[in-house]
């Protein structure tokens, strides 16, 4: 993969992804190189960390991309405000710069898995590098044979997405999306993603796994495909 560098960048979109009446806001921030020349390659899953110019505090973050290497044209992120750094990503206006360091991170290696059948599993924040993985996947789709998403997120209020998971059906990507609180016109899932993973019981013969997200989940989520016969080769993490 290529070494990491420190350049910098700037703000070309700062969008609110979560309901107006979610009380957790998170962002779409969508960078661009200063003179619009291509970003750095990267692998699905990968992330880079951010600094404002200038300033030693708030302290600089690590984010994954969320979106496809095949896009040179800038880097996007979700970003939610919980923290001084993500406070100030929230707020950051058109046009500001920020320094970026990256690409780093072992991210989703998946040439060696071509063939096989794929899930991507992450709830919150930590759907954004799978989103990095499900867009490179539409650009190789027939590289891999079933592609099934298994995102969750707390309430309805706090779903990311929507209609870009909706419209994965267009490429034959499966998506499952479990809230962990539902409500009366909810017909999907509820609870957490690995009880959603466990009723589904997903054939673990020639599929791997990607894994995103809080550790709790991530943990859970492993031992759910353990139990299903997953080999711990085929249950990939980007750190």
């Amino acid at each position: 993969m290529p070494e990491s560098y420190t350049y910098r960048m700037r703000v070309k979109e700062n969008v609110r992804m979560t309901d107006p009446a979610c009380q957790d806001e998170v962002v779409q921030l969508t960078l661009e190189t200063k003179n619009r020349s291509a970003v750095r390659s990267f692998q699905a899953g990968q992330y880079v960390r951010i600094a404002i110019p200038g300033l030693q505090e708030p302290t600089p973050g690590f984010f994954a991309i969320a979106s496809s290497p095949e896009d040179s044209t800038g880097y996007e992120f979700f970003i939610k405000n919980a923290g001084a750094l993500s406070q100030y990503l929230c707020s950051i206006s058109e046009g500001s710069e920020l320094d970026i360091e990256g690409p780093m991170g072992k991210g989703f290696d998946l040439e060696a898995h071509k063939g096989s059948d794929v899930y991507l599993i992450g709830v919150g924040t930590g759907i954004a590098p799978l989103r990095s993985v499900w867009r490179h996947i539409i650009h190789h789709r027939a590289d891999y044979g079933r592609v099934h998403i298994y995102a969750g997120f707390l309430t309805s209020l706090h779903q990311l997405l929507t209609d870009e998971l909706e419209e994965l059906g267009n490429h034959n990507i499966e998506v499952s999306t479990t809230l962990e609180m539902g409500h009366d016109n909810w017909e999907g899932p509820i609870g957490y993603v690995q009880h959603a993973l466990e009723s589904d019981a997903p054939d673990h013969e020639n599929a791997v796994a990607c894994l995103a997200g809080m550790s709790v989940m991530v943990d859970a989520c492993t031992e759910t495909l353990q139990n299903l016969g997953f080999n711990e080769s085929r249950i990939l993490l980007n750190y």
